[in-house]
């Protein structure tokens, strides 16, 4: 349902860009977020994007660091990932929900759709 790829190993200061491409379903009329999950934290979301453009949202930890991205012609949503640090260090999944808007706190039970996630490791 979701494909996700840009992962990887990364020093501290650099960047990634992850994507996130949905099969079978038309991701137009989804918002959809990245959240990531550290080795024995909490999942977390880090930024959300709505459809027919009702806004982003960003978790403080990332503003002005991370931008999201979404190409529906492409049905791909993209998290550009800059000054990376080694707290940023987790697995990133997406996930769509059918709801139009993003709204915080994510409650997770409303995301119909999750990416297998993928790796990030920013070292010091």
């Amino acid at each position: 349902q979701f494909v996700e790829s840009g992962g990887g190993l990364v020093q501290s200061g650099g960047s990634l860009r992850l994507s996130c491409t949905a099969s079978g379903f038309n991701l137009s009329i989804y918002a959809v977020t990245w959240f990531r999950q550290a080795p024995g934290k909490d999942r977390e979301g880090v930024s959300c994007t709505g459809a027919f453009d009702s806004g982003t949202l960003y978790a403080d930890s990332v503003k002005d660091r991370f931008t999201i991205v979404r190409d529906d012609a492409k049905n791909t949503v993209y998290l550009q990932m800059n000054s990376l640090k080694p707290e940023d260090t987790a697995v990133y999944s997406c996930a769509a929900r059918l709801i139009t808007y993003c709204s915080e706190p994510y409650n997770l039970r409303e995301y119909l759709y999750w990416g297998q996630g993928t790796q990030v490791t920013v070292s010091s």
